[in-house]
């Protein structure tokens, strides 16, 4: 039984230094889609943080203008 198991654990620490293994650089193709997918990634998130500003914004701007109107009496 033991040696069952040593064996398994040879072959599995194996696999796992093989899968560790040093991978090919990317093409140059692959290198420039991948640089413009970050560039348009990173221009998205811009965008959507510009977007969320102006949100907040609006929404504190609309709290000031309302602060107090229909609200809860003490």
């Amino acid at each position: 039984m033991s040696a069952i198991r040593i064996a398994v654990v040879l072959i599995a620490a194996g696999l796992a230094g093989s899968a560790w293994a040093k991978l090919p650089p990317p093409s140059p193709e692959a290198a420039a889609k991948a640089a413009e997918a970050k560039q348009k990634a990173d221009a998205a998130a811009k965008k959507d943080a510009a977007d969320l500003d102006k949100a907040q914004d609006r929404t504190v701007a609309n709290y000031k203008r309302n602060k107090g109107a229909g609200g809860a009496k003490k």
